[in-house]
């Protein structure tokens, strides 16, 4: 029992250094601007492994030097209340929720009256908010366990916590995925319209902010008539929603 207790008190100890080191990591991001996270160095990795070559694209700037057009954008696009959460914006979250509890209802439903066809595949919707992407990008592996969901929500608050809106902001579209080994606003800029991330139109802010999902698949289909009719809907968006 002495040593399961033991190994309990270093199990929490351990628990406690590791949420000590994220403070301190994200509490110097309030001055210094992280060169990488943990997601592109990830990234990089797979890419160096499969192609043996280093196309890594990215340009740290300051938020100002970034078009408000792309960030109302990319507000519209992933966050439309990004101003007025804390960092979870839970009716999202229940959203996102429901609409998989009931595809996988639906393809369970599909399975049974066909048991003899391949599994339907279920697509899962998130509800992650722009602070909820950067704590899992910036910090923690690619995993989907219900512990590194329950760190994200940790680094999310703390996130929150010691960061201002901007400064949240400011992070992310410099080390969010814009295709491969392309990273941040300014290196997508320069990569798809050949022109600074502060001299963006509103139509090419949209056609940006629309391949986040999924940024490696729409750099392959850059020419799709739903990235057209998306970025479309996000222009008419880009007014609703407030920077901060």
């Amino acid at each position: 029992m002495r040593a399961f207790a033991r190994f309990l008190m270093l199990l929490a100890l351990a628990f406690v250094g590791l949420q000590l080191f994220f403070v301190l990591r994200i509490a110097c991001m309030a001055v210094w601007l992280p060169e990488s996270t943990t997601f592109e160095r990830s990234q990089i990795w797979q890419i160096v492994s499969h192609q043996g070559r280093l196309p890594w694209r990215q340009e740290v700037v300051e938020l100002s030097a970034i078009s408000p057009l792309l960030q109302r954008a990319v507000m519209a696009s992933e966050d439309s209340a990004f101003t007025q959460h804390h960092g979870i914006w839970w009716d999202s979250l229940e959203k996102a929720w429901d609409k998989n509890a009931k595809a996988k209802a639906l393809a369970e439903q599909r399975a049974q009256r066909r048991p003899d066809a391949k599994p339907p595949v279920v697509k899962i919707v998130g509800g992650s908010t722009i602070t909820q992407q950067l704590a899992k990008n910036l910090l923690l592996s690619g995993e989907r366990t219900l512990l590194r969901k329950g760190q994200e929500m940790l680094l999310t608050l703390t996130l929150e916590t010691l960061l201002s809106k901007r400064r949240i902001m400011e992070i992310y579209l410099n080390s969010v995925e814009w295709g491969e080994g392309v990273f941040g606003a300014e290196a997508a800029a320069q990569h798809y319209f050949r022109k600074s991330a502060a001299r963006l139109n509103a139509w090419e802010a949209a056609r940006l902010a629309v391949m986040l999902p999924r940024p490696r698949y729409f750099e392959k289909r850059a020419q799709s008539a739903y990235l057209a009719s998306r970025a479309e809907t996000i222009m008419a968006r880009m007014n609703d929603v407030t920077l901060p």
